[in-house]
């Protein structure tokens, strides 16, 4: 993979994807569909999707394509691939809430190597240099140049006083009791994969996720946060997230700063 290529294209699909969604989120009303397993899905989704996917396509033929909206045709296994999801954080969108997520990503040999997380309605874009490591830029944004960069990287976490961020739309018992073995400073809430990028900013040092994900879910936050020095791992084994699985869902799973002392779930 050409990842000077990669880091041009994925900013700059990621940037018109999110004038798209922007276009349809600042409309007066939008369709809401249900998808089989009765998430929701909006135009905004599906005019995301085809334009990020369309891109992809024409700069990386040949490559392996894996996109949320398109998940029920991909027969094609791959052990490196391109993974979409082109607008997570969907019930944010429809409640006009925010926090929601345009998230491309490049897998190779199973690990997360390059992504990018834009948060159009909040003006947080998040992203892999060619080299790995991860950035903020800084708005307004221009699709043609880069604005300004600050690299990020995780915190190093006082295990006394934890900052932790969880879900706003999928938090239960469960992650309560979780998190609860842990001494807290305060807790965040946010939606979407913006949750992977206060981690990587260290404005986090931990987020459990004990509820269904899908690889396209996580793929473009696990890059950023590994980018930034931090760590994504399996809620059970404490082993990397791998992706590539047959399904493409994810075991539950924490994220984390490395200096956070971890416990078993």
């Amino acid at each position: 993979m050409d990842y000077a290529k990669l880091e041009t294209v994925m900013r700059r699909l990621a940037l018109e994807a999110g004038d798209k969604i922007m276009e349809i989120y600042n409309s007066d009303d939008f369709e809401v569909k249900s998808k089989s397993d009765q998430s929701p899905v909006t135009e905004a989704d599906e005019a995301a999707d085809a334009l990020i996917s369309a891109g992809l396509r024409d700069a990386f033929p040949g490559v392996t394509l894996i996109t949320e909206e398109q998940a029920a045709t991909h027969s094609e296994k791959a052990k490196s691939f391109l993974i979409v999801d082109p607008l997570d954080g969907t019930k944010e969108f429809v409640n006009r809430r925010g926090d929601f997520t345009v998230n491309i990503a490049w897998v190779e040999n199973g690990v997360p190597l390059r992504g990018v997380v834009y948060a159009p309605a909040k003006e947080r874009m998040f992203f892999t240099r060619a080299d790995g490591s991860s950035v903020e830029e800084a708005a307004p944004f221009d699709k043609e140049t880069v604005g300004t960069l600050t690299p990020i990287t995780v915190s190093q976490a006082d295990n006394a006083a934890l900052m932790v961020v969880a879900s706003k739309s999928h938090r239960d018992q469960a992650t309560d009791d979780y998190i609860n073995q842990y001494a807290t400073k305060d807790m965040k809430s946010a939606g979407s994969s913006l949750k992977f990028c206060l981690i990587a900013t260290g404005e986090a040092d931990l987020y459990p996720r004990l509820g269904r994900t899908m690889e396209w879910d996580t793929a473009a936050g696990h890059a950023v946060v590994t980018g930034a020095g931090g760590k994504v791992l399996n809620f059970e084994t404490l082993e990397p997230l791998a992706y590539g699985k047959p399904d493409y869902a994810n075991p539950f799973f924490i994220v984390c700063s490395p200096t956070v002392e971890l416990k078993k779930g």
